[in-house]
């Protein structure tokens, strides 16, 4: 009834209102459900280049589009990335396997393995663990590294051989060396050109003057009683190649950099995130060789950080298959193209379209009020008499018949009174306009 009383061109305008307010909320809800989940990511170094290369990741990730974005806090260590982590500041974190309480984090990827390296400068006398006795040992990088000093003490008993460890800021390593502060250093570094250049860095080197590499023999009994260690062996000529150091494989301990996130976090987005970081770590080898590092984790049940489920997904190849991903839009397409039809239908019917070609008997009989209005001759009001007797008898019969379209008889009496009515004024009408002309 409504769509009656407005002008077409009020009808057209309300609908297209309503068709732009809902393809707008469309939009809206598309944006929003599709947009890239951003998670923060605490990460530290002493040297800062941890930062760098993840930073490097979160922009290739965007380069890319991918479904999840890294917002990069440079935590300046690895221990108070691992601390952001743990008090809940952040989502992920770049954590060393010893460092920090890692009781809710899972691991998503090994971004690198941190090699623990004795070294005694070029011409010193001590070659192994025990000639460290009565000597001082720079720890490059300081407390991130108390957990390998405290484990080294304690099987070598360090502690009763006087052996003193030092905390040496990266800065302050070589003047430590030269002004014999300390006698040995003891680094904690990914086995990268980078590193071991900064490494070589620390000492004044040439064809004669090597430095001298010192096996951690008990490695394995460590790495036994220390889950967060691995015994590892250094590959020959790892420090210098000629001549080479270390002279033959070394034995030491290696821990690993992983990248883990909360247990609370979605598996869905994780699963998302460790595809993202596996794809662009192939764009970004070019750059950066140490990208070359990141590796999966142990899928063991048993192993030291357990696997995110998410990362899981992804390294087991349990990904959701089609049918999963996308069983609900299968599902739920036909109900929104029903959805969408009914909608057009009831646009259709609200402008009133064609309503003309299917209007029904009370339309018909209203019709014929307008022309009898105008009708000049008697014939023609006889013509349309006809016309009201079909239509009436039409539809008593429909009436008879039980069809419910059919139109009251209480109503048809009431139209058909006032169209007698009408019949009656026009020819009154007709009758009197010879008389009027004549008088003329």
């Amino acid at each position: 009834m409504m769509s009656t009383r407005l002008p077409l061109w009020l009808r057209f305008f309300l609908l297209l209102g309503v068709v732009v307010f809902a393809a707008g909320a469309g939009l809206l809800a598309y944006r929003y459900y599709t947009r890239p989940a951003t998670l923060t990511l605490a990460v530290g170094s002493i040297d800062g280049e941890a930062a760098k290369a993840m930073s490097a990741i979160a922009s290739e990730l965007v380069s890319t589009n991918a479904p999840v974005r890294l917002k990069v806090i440079d935590s300046g260590t690895a221990l108070e990335a691992a601390n952001a982590f743990s008090a809940g500041k952040v989502d992920l974190a770049v954590v060393r396997g010893d460092v920090g309480d890692l009781s809710q984090a899972q691991a998503v990827v090994v971004v690198s393995h941190m090699v623990v390296l004795i070294i005694a400068p070029p011409g010193s006398s001590i070659d192994s663990i025990d000639g460290l006795k009565g000597h001082t040992v720079g720890v490059v990088g300081g407390v991130p590294n108390a957990k390998i000093v405290d484990v080294l003490t304690r099987e070598y008993d360090l502690a009763s051989a006087k052996v003193v460890f030092k905390n040496l800021a990266l800065t302050d390593v070589r003047q430590a060396i030269q002004s014999k502060q300390v006698s040995a250093l003891l680094v904690v570094i990914p086995l990268a050109e980078k590193y071991l250049s900064l490494v070589r860095g620390f000492f004044q080197l040439d064809h004669k003057k090597v430095p001298v590499l010192i096996s951690i023999e008990s490695a394995a009994a460590i790495a036994e009683a220390e889950r967060s260690f691995e015994s590892f062996d250094v590959p020959k000529g790892t420090l210098r190649g000629s001549p080479p150091v270390p002279e033959d494989d070394l034995t030491t301990l290696r821990t690993s950099l992983y990248l883990v996130a909360h247990k609370k976090l979605g598996t869905d987005l994780v699963t998302h995130l460790t595809q993202a970081i596996m794809s662009v770590r192939r764009n970004l080898l070019r750059e950066q060789p140490i990208f070359a590092q990141i590796t999966a984790p142990s899928t063991d049940q048993d192993a030291y950080l357990p696997l995110h489920p998410g990362a899981a997904a992804v390294y087991n190849s349990t990904t959701q298959s089609f049918m999963d991903e996308y069983g609900n839009w299968i599902y739920l397409t036909p109900m929104v193209l029903g959805g969408a039809a009914t909608m057009l239908a009831a646009a259709w019917k609200f402008l009133g379209i064609g309503n003309r070609a299917t209007e029904g008997p009370l339309d018909s009989l209203y019709a014929l009020g307008r022309r009898i209005r105008k009708v000049e001759a008697e014939a023609e009001l006889s013509d349309i008499e006809e016309e009201i007797d079909g239509i009436l008898k039409a539809e008593r019969a429909k009436s008879a018949a039980g069809d419910e379209s059919a139109v009251d008889d209480a109503t048809l009496n009431v139209v058909a009174h006032r169209l007698e009515s009408l019949i009656h004024d026009r020819r009154t009408l007709i009758a009197k306009r010879p008389a009027v002309a004549s008088a003329a």
